[in-house]
C-alpha cells in the first residue's frame, strides 16, 4: 500500500525555483496524506496562520511537492 508525503517549501525570493530543495528552503512543511488530492489541498489556510503570511508574494513562495511512500503491507 501506498500513501503519500506532502510538503510544502517556503523559499526566498533569491533562490530559483529549481533550486528550491528541501536544503535549500527557509522552511519545510510535511504530513502524510492518503491520496496525490491530499497533496494539493489546505496548505493556503496552513500558512496564513503562521508568521510567514505576511513573506509569501514579497520576499518568499511556497513551492509544493507530492512524494510517493511505500508502507509496509
Amino acid at each position: 500500500m501506498n500513501t503519500f508525503l506532502a510538503v510544502v517549501l517556503v523559499c526566498a525570493n533569491t533562490v530559483a525555483q529549481e533550486a528550491c530543495t528541501d536544503g535549500t528552503a527557509l522552511e519545510v512543511r510535511k504530513v502524510r496524506v492518503g491520496n496525490e488530492l491530499g497533496c494539493t489541498s489546505g496548505w493556503q489556510e496552513i500558512i496564513a496562520r503562521t508568521d510567514l503570511r505576511d513573506a509569501i508574494g514579497r520576499t518568499a513562495y511556497l513551492k509544493t511537492a507530492c512524494r510517493r511512500v511505500k508502507t509496509a503491507e
